[in-house]
């Protein structure tokens, strides 16, 4: 008797443990079995902004200009990246900040950013600036570009301070292959631009680089540098909103403008039209509400406190999130018309209507 027992328990063992095995597999086709199954999600996640994450050694720290703090991070077989990328850097506090890179696109065993100390900031670049020493070990994402250095017949740059942080690398990529390029470089003073001894290296015949110190010359002629444009120059700016305002206002039709924003430029989530609404989070099974002149992030992260944000200002892309349903109010310059159509950036934008649900 005991061996048809002791078989018995032997099979009924086995069909439990194939059943749980059966179920976890279910389970993570379907994290809210035995619902079917949803897409594969893809709030947070753009494929354009697709990156990944790892941990880096700070082995470098320099001052290239007043104020200005470059970093050397080493890994190994990182990916390689192209003029305009940046970098999202993880602090010690936890805040999430985006540096452009601005070493050599084809070091794979190296990055290299540069951050300027913002008096009255946010306080990530004071935590760079106080806190990121050799020896540290950081946490990266990416690299990313939402700036690309696209075909051109010429190019013009317009740059103000720290923005030639992704200008410098096209620069030299331009140099290099013998493109037709010009660069107006304004800043506060000689000693605060960075990388201005370097550049002024690369227009040996001169006629290429104008710098504009503001203690000496005041601001950049922006019309004058814009006014006789050859058909097909493509114009890159980036610096303070006031000199893209400019650049914007000067450039002739007919000529493509990228920009590269350090800061919010309308993004809002608290302005005019800002009424409270709800926000249900598909994946979770959770509503939750959105007060008046309260930011869609704000309320989510009471109930997903997980989900990815930086700026909070609209211009970064870190808390881009699918939309299922509603109307959404889109109050960002970041996304393109495409992405617009099922997806929202919660930190500024909000609802049309009263209700809004993310793929969350």
């Amino acid at each position: 008797m005991a061996l048809p027992r002791l078989r018995t328990a032997v099979l009924v063992s086995g069909a439990a443990l194939l059943t749980r095995r059966a179920l976890r597999r279910r389970i993570a086709r379907s994290p809210l079995w035995p619902l079917p199954a949803l897409p594969e999600p893809v709030s947070g996640h753009s494929k354009r902004r697709a990156t990944s994450v790892r941990r880096l050694l700070i082995t470098g720290r320099t001052v290239v200009a007043d104020g200005v703090v470059q970093l050397r991070l080493e890994g190994a077989g990182l990916p390689r990246w192209e003029p305009g990328a940046h970098l999202d850097l993880v602090l010690p506090s936890g805040l999430v900040r985006q540096y452009s890179l601005c070493g050599d696109p084809d070091d794979t065993g190296a990055y290299t950013v540069a951050t300027r100390l913002v008096e009255g900031g946010r306080g990530g670049s004071r935590e760079v600036h106080e806190q990121l020493r050799e020896g540290l070990e950081i946490e990266v994402r990416g690299p990313r570009n939402r700036f690309p250095l696209a075909e051109a017949g010429a190019y013009v740059f317009v740059v103000g301070g720290i923005g030639i942080t992704p200008v410098w690398p096209m620069l030299r990529s331009l140099a290099a292959s013998g493109a037709d390029w010009r660069l107006v470089y304004g800043g506060r003073s000689r000693g605060s631009m960075p990388f201005l001894a370097e550049i002024e290296g690369l227009d040996a015949d001169g006629g290429r680089v104008t710098v504009v110190a503001q203690d000496e010359a005041g601001h950049p002629d922006v019309a004058a540098a814009l006014g006789a444009l050859a058909p097909g120059t493509a114009v890159y700016c980036c610096g303070p909103e006031p000199l893209m305002d400019a650049v914007a206002a000067a450039l002739p039709e007919g000529h493509p403008l990228h920009l590269e924003r350090f800061s919010a430029a309308t993004g809002d989530a608290t302005g005019p039209g800002s009424g409270a609404f709800e926000v249900e989070l598909r994946r979770s099974g959770r509503t939750v509400p959105v007060a008046a002149g309260q930011s869609v992030l704000d309320a989510v992260r009471t109930a997903a406190p997980h989900v990815a944000y930086s700026c909070e200002q609209g211009f970064c892309g870190t808390c881009q999130q699918r939309v299922l349903g509603g109307e959404i109010d889109h109050r960002d310059d970041l996304l393109t018309d495409d992405e617009r159509g099922d997806s929202m950036l919660i930190c500024v934008s909000r609802c049309r209507g009263g209700r809004l649900v993310l793929d969350l």
